[in-house]
């Protein structure tokens, strides 16, 4: 059966480093945390150690499978063997929400390293509604599409990234996995106004939102996942709730992975503002 999130409960990233600590302050004294995030590649084998982690954790905490190399954004056919590999893990494990990015990850069976930005025009709109879908179908279910951090823009791109996110929702369906770091990153490397991003995606379609650091260069901001969330990004997810009332909320961490305390400690942050939000509006 497929566990529930609580809207205005947090949760953080599933990580190997984190594991066996997270499995004993569970079972002594249960952070207070109400669900777990997992990166769904890294779940595609049948088993092993991470498989017997994974199965111990969903019996305690709901799951939310997050993917990576879908590559909703590429001109090359959806790469069925991996839809089969994920339709497998979503049929095992019955997570809670299911996620992808808008971007593309290779081309011509090449894959990249990174997650790419893709033009924002009404071609490339109607093609990844098509994609997206598509996957929704395979797997009989909603996803959930997360705007991504970028560092370049395209010439021939005519929508406005919030605006293209916005109408990927409404016209295929899907929901947003709204990330408010990558949109605090892109306000500054590409000069918009991140809470006028905001205010264009449309009420009921954030099912998720993601809370990560970022890295200052100097002249660009890199999202790193490695790092505190700033105060600028606090102060932009207060907002967000503020327009879209309690959604679940992760804190993302993925290089120089702290200890795991350290992690509890800014997703009890994200909780305090949950709160505080929810005691606002309780009347």
């Amino acid at each position: 059966m497929t566990a529930t999130i609580n809207p205005s409960h947090v949760g953080i990233g599933l990580r190997a480093p984190h594991y066996r600590d997270l499995q004993t302050q569970t079972v002594t004294k249960k952070p207070q945390l109400g669900f777990l995030e997992i990166h769904s590649e890294n779940f595609f084998g049948q088993g092993g150690q991470p498989w017997a982690y994974l199965d111990w954790f969903r019996q305690r905490y709901p799951i939310a499978a997050h993917g990576v190399g879908l590559s909703l954004g590429s001109t090359d056919p959806i790469d069925r063997t991996h839809l089969d590999k994920l339709k497998k893990l979503v049929d095992r494990v019955e997570p809670a929400l299911v996620s992808e990015h808008l971007c593309w990850v290779g081309v011509n069976g090449i894959y990249i390293n990174d997650l790419l930005p893709i033009p924002y025009t009404p071609e490339a709109l109607s093609h990844v509604v098509s994609r997206v879908s598509k996957v929704q179908d395979f797997l009989q279910r909603t996803i959930l599409v997360e705007n991504v951090s970028s560092y370049l823009t395209f010439r021939q791109s005519t929508i406005p990234e919030w605006d293209f996110l916005a109408e990927l929702s409404r016209m295929s369906g899907c929901q947003v996995l709204l990330d408010v770091n990558n949109i605090y990153v892109n306000s500054v490397n590409h000069h918009f106004d991140a809470y006028a991003y905001l205010e264009a995606i449309p009420l009921g379609s954030v099912g998720e939102i993601h809370l990560a650091g970022f890295q200052d260069t100097g002249e660009i901001l890199i999202d790193t996942h490695g790092a505190r969330v700033s105060d600028e990004v606090w102060a932009l997810y207060a907002y967000a709730l503020e327009r879209f009332g309690s959604v679940p909320t992760l804190i993302e961490w993925d290089s120089d992975i702290p200890p795991l305390d350290i992690l509890l400690d800014e997703a009890q942050h994200a909780a305090s503002l949950l709160k505080k939000h929810c005691s606002a509006h309780a009347n």
